[in-house]
């Protein structure tokens, strides 16, 4: 096993020695082991979602759309799903 030695401000070592203290993880190690892990499955998840979504796309087949078209109609669903602002 590799041992690292990390910094990290007053208010991040309060927060992890709280969970600890709190009986969450037992020492310093574990919990960053666990962060490490969730982080892979996060990153193994958006992956895999990001792939799930180009082969969708690419099972949908050539559109007749032109770019302004396909732009006015992202910019119409990002409007209705409150992800951009009327300008």
């Amino acid at each position: 096993m590799t041992r690292l030695t990390i910094s990290m401000p007053e208010q991040m070592t309060a927060y992890v020695e709280a969970q600890i203290s709190e009986g969450r993880y037992g020492n310093v190690s574990e919990f960053f082991r666990d962060l490490v892990r969730r982080d892979q499955e996060r990153r193994t998840a958006a992956i895999g979602e990001l792939r799930s979504l180009l082969a969708k796309a690419e099972a949908s087949g050539i559109g007749n759309r032109s770019m302004n078209e396909l732009l006015s109609a992202a910019r119409t669903e990002a409007r209705q799903n409150g992800l951009l602002r009327d300008e």
